[in-house]
């Protein structure tokens, strides 16, 4: 039995188990501390008052340095290298490697810039390189959109950073054109009755986040042009809430004797 406790001792205290150990340990901790980073990062970037829009390319920036940083620990304390002198080393060879990894390296630094600047963020609806969709999100190499389709899109972020890139409303809002017919008396009670009509129709299909605003844009040869603008809360339902609303105010844009006819 003590043979076995020596043997047992003697493996314990071998350099090699002790460095392991040391390897093991440092790496969990590492985890440990990038797994906590990164929750908290993906809670305060949700935050509606975050400086910050909540892309994973922060998330993904925070955990590479976490994970360096262990790994310069490990290598520092554990196999006694000079960590100092390999950084150094590495700079020799600086210029072959960033020629070697220039487009992830363009795209790095394109989603820093769209994201740090706020050109874009997380649910916005935008059209770029003939692609239209809404951001779900923006790593360190790639920008994710889902198009009208409900296709994932994924668009490099330096083609964002080279190419025009266009804002477009957000999915949930709801915009309907109409032409009223008439004298015109009084188009304040027509927007009103306009206005009610789409609220009550949209509302039957989806809830409405934002009441419905009509405003008269032209005069033209066939009447009254306007628009009526309304938000919902289900993207997936705003197609369907258009529909119901247009139906609604249709009898409205026509005077009582007009409405059969062409």
């Amino acid at each position: 039995m003590e043979e076995d406790f020596d043997k047992l001792e003697s493996f314990v205290r071998s350099e090699w188990f002790i460095t392991a150990a040391s390897v093991v340990v440092i790496l969990g901790i590492t985890a440990l501390v990038s797994w906590f980073v990164t929750k908290f990062l993906r809670k305060l970037l949700q935050q509606d008052n975050s400086l910050l829009p909540s892309s994973s390319i922060f998330i993904n920036i925070a955990r590479a340095a976490v994970w360096i940083l262990g790994f310069c620990v490990m290598l520092a304390t554990c196999f006694n290298v000079n960590v100092s002198a390999a950084i150094a080393a590495l700079g020799v060879g600086g210029i072959a490697i960033s020629l070697g990894f220039q487009d992830t390296i363009s795209n790095l630094i394109g989603g820093l810039q769209v994201s740090l600047m706020k050109i874009i963020s997380p649910g916005d609806n935008i059209e770029v390189n003939n692609e239209t969709g809404v951001v779900k999100d923006v790593t360190w190499r790639h920008t994710t959109i889902v198009n009208p389709q409900n296709e994932t899109v994924i668009i490099p972020n330096s083609i964002i950073g080279k190419n025009a890139l266009t804002k477009l409303p957000p999915t949930t809002l709801v915009t309907i054109r109409f032409v009223v017919r008439g004298d015109g008396g009084d188009l304040d009670t027509v927007a009103a009755a306009i206005e009610a009509a789409c609220s009550k129709a949209a509302g039957s299909i989806t809830k409405v986040t934002q009441k419905p605003k009509a405003i008269f844009i032209e005069i033209t040869e066939f009447g009254y042009s306007g628009k009526v603008t309304f938000k919902v809360s289900s993207a997936s339902k705003a197609g369907e809430a258009s529909d119901a609303a247009v139906r609604a105010i249709a009898p409205i844009t026509r005077p009582d004797g007009d409405r059969g006819s062409n």
